[in-house]
């Protein structure tokens, strides 16, 4: 399953800032328990697809998963060796925007002690700083 976008407004975008508070999404809303983002950053469509695979073999033996967060934002690169000008490179990956506070998986039907080793084990993965949070 590949996080990218079947079809976007602007091919390339610009880089934007990296910093502010989540305005939606930083309460648990579908599941019992979550993961959310302490610092500003970048997570590109491999991470996410890295934390979704650890996600689902976890979660085999029952429980559900929701991802809050998807990747819309294309990052571009130039090939490397390449001298300077001759316009904006092609983009490589693509990215979501992760703002402090985000909450980015939520998990449910499992125990919390299960839930809190589960989420550990994604917050390697992931770029910033996590926390594990509840439902309120």
């Amino acid at each position: 399953m590949a996080f990218i976008p079947k079809r976007v407004k602007h091919r390339k975008t610009q880089r934007g800032k990296k910093r502010g508070l989540a305005t939606s999404g930083d309460y648990v809303a579908f599941g019992e328990y979550g993961i959310k983002a302490l610092e500003c950053g970048w997570l590109k469509n491999t991470q996410l697809e890295t934390t979704r695979v650890i996600l689902a073999r976890r979660l085999r033996r029952g429980g559900k998963m929701w991802i809050r967060v998807f990747p819309d934002k294309p990052v571009t690169k130039k090939p490397a060796e390449t001298r300077m000008g001759k316009g904006k490179g092609d983009p490589d990956s693509w990215v979501s925007v992760i703002r402090r506070g985000k909450v980015i998986f939520e998990i449910g039907g499992v125990p919390e002690d299960y839930a809190r080793a589960s989420l550990r084990l994604i917050a390697y993965k992931l770029p910033f700083r996590t926390m594990f949070v509840k439902r309120r």
